[in-house]
């Protein structure tokens, strides 16, 4: 296994390829035992919106095999404060398949938006995930990223930001 010498290819405007994907990890991680989204969350009515349009959803190939997907957007407004200073994109829903597991994919998904950031004038990659979600932190904060910010909510929840410089 190459680990993260892997070369990724994005393709993006996935949207069918994209939600196969996720749906079939999540009920993978569901087997698991681990909480992760429902398939009716899983779906295009609910997952493309005014900052998640069709052309965000993207794949990613190694080898001409799909091996991963993920949303990947210019803007956040729901955790995120305006930041066009800073020219980010947000990652939503970074979904590794099974056979691509422990090959260091995260950091080989990442170093490919990295570089597709580097054309585009991109600065930072940013995301959110669940503060208490330990097996996800360690993946994003071995892969690079720093939290930059914790939202407490009035359940008693809270989500962690994290931030990347490209």
């Amino acid at each position: 296994m190459r680990g993260n010498r892997e070369k990724m290819k994005i393709v993006y405007n996935q949207v069918e390829e994209a939600i196969s994907v996720m749906r079939e990890v999540a009920k993978w991680g569901r087997e698991q035992g681990f909480r992760v989204w429902l398939d009716e969350w899983l779906m295009p009515e609910e997952l493309i919106t005014e900052e998640a349009k069709p052309e965000n959803f993207c794949i990613g190939e190694i080898d001409g095999k799909i091996a991963c997907a993920f949303i990947l957007q210019r803007s956040d407004s729901d955790y995120w404060k305006d930041s066009s200073d800073v020219h980010p994109v947000y990652l939503h829903k970074l979904c590794v398949r099974r056979e691509y597991a422990h090959r260091n994919m995260t950091k080989t998904v990442i170093e490919a938006i990295k570089e597709e950031c580097g054309k585009n004038g991109i600065k930072y990659i940013r995301l959110d995930t669940g503060l208490d979600e330990k097996v996800v932190r360690k993946i994003y904060l071995n892969a690079g990223f720093k939290i930059v910010d914790i939202i407490d909510f009035d359940n008693g929840r809270s989500m962690a930001l994290y931030e990347l410089e490209v």
